[in-house]
């Protein structure tokens, strides 16, 4: 083996185990704030990595009347999509490890693997309160997909105009050319929409209150996840918790790519590193603080109809307006 793969394997090796460290922290942080702000005492901050133990240790029941291939198969693809998704993310001010090799357009395909992943595994289970759930989850797949694409190709089609030739679909390039200091007063105010956007559609894709209808432990009995347990849950669950830092880690990618480094006189060695790292971690912790731990607490879970048309009618009317904006600014 070259040491230049096996310099990418340990890279690799690396990202995976600090992503799925770093969510279940974020996934305990997450419980145990939540309790906090409802008045409760909630679980401890390692609880996450307890119930990830447990699942392991647990018997894998497959129901009789599922497809057991499909059924077994749907929690490593959505756990191999959000691992993948973690190699094209410039985490911490690092460059990501497949950046030459994907761009926007591959992330949000990526994105929607662990959905259908979930989807695929609910109507293989032949529950039929999972298939409701996997019902559930299309039609919130179908309402909270466009918005966020609008979002991204926005960001992009701006770039383009501003730097022709470059890579503007590029997490990278989007990173190092933060669109607040090239835009003017209307496509500030289009960027602002546009962030409103994705962090309104960031709980829905983390299928997190008030967008947990596929679930619904209290309607339909788990839905999409009602017949898992054993190692089979415990990869949909760390699935979540990666997710949790993709999401928040696409967010400050395209809206905050701010280092502190540099405004400190810090820039470059291992403290110009860290400093930046430890800027980055508390800049998904906001941005998961006010886009999932908020508004899991103000709001109850709203019925499948109501989220359709949310996200159909004033998400994707203010993420196309963002991107109305933003054209209006290049033409202004």
């Amino acid at each position: 083996m070259s040491a230049t793969l096996l310099n990418a394997v340990w890279q690799g090796l690396i990202i995976l185990v600090g992503g799925t460290f770093l969510g279940m922290i974020y996934k305990g942080l997450d419980r145990k704030l939540a309790a906090q702000m409802q008045g409760r005492i909630g679980p401890p901050l390692r609880q996450p990595f307890f119930d990830v133990v447990k699942l392991m240790v647990k018997e894998n029941v497959v129901p009789d009347h599922a497809v057991a291939w499909l059924f077994n198969l749907m929690p490593l693809v959505s756990l191999a999509a959000v691992g993948t998704l973690l190699f094209y993310l410039p985490l911490g001010g690092f460059e990501p490890l497949l950046g030459g090799f994907g761009d926007l357009i591959l992330i949000l395909y990526l994105l929607a693997v662990p959905s259908l992943a979930m989807v695929l595994g609910g109507f293989a289970a032949g529950s039929p309160f999972a298939t409701v759930g996997a019902q559930r989850e299309l039609v919130m797949m179908m309402a909270y997909e466009f918005p966020l694409a609008i979002t991204l190709l926005s960001l992009g089609w701006y770039l383009s105009s501003v730097m022709p030739g470059a890579q503007v679909f590029s997490l990278t390039v989007l990173a190092s050319n933060p669109l607040w200091g090239l835009v003017g007063p209307l496509g500030f105010i289009g960027l602002l929409l546009l962030f409103c956007a994705l962090m309104i559609v960031t709980p829905a894709e983390l299928t997190k209150i008030p967008f947990d209808i596929p679930e619904a432990e209290t309607e339909i009995a788990g839905g999409i996840l009602a017949e898992y347990s054993g190692r089979n849950m415990a990869m949909f669950y760390l699935a979540d918790a990666i997710k949790m830092v993709v999401m928040g880690s696409l967010t400050v990618a395209l809206f905050f790519p701010y280092g502190l480094s540099g405004l400190l006189g810090v820039t470059g060695g291992i403290w110009g590193s860290v400093i930046d790292v430890a800027f980055y971690l508390v800049k998904v912790f906001v941005v998961i603080f006010f886009a999932v731990i908020v508004v899991r607490v103000a709001f109850a879970r709203l019925k499948i109809g109501q989220a359709a048309r949310l996200f159909w009618l004033p998400i994707t009317g203010i993420s196309l307006l963002g991107m109305v904006l933003l054209m209006l600014d290049r033409i202004v």
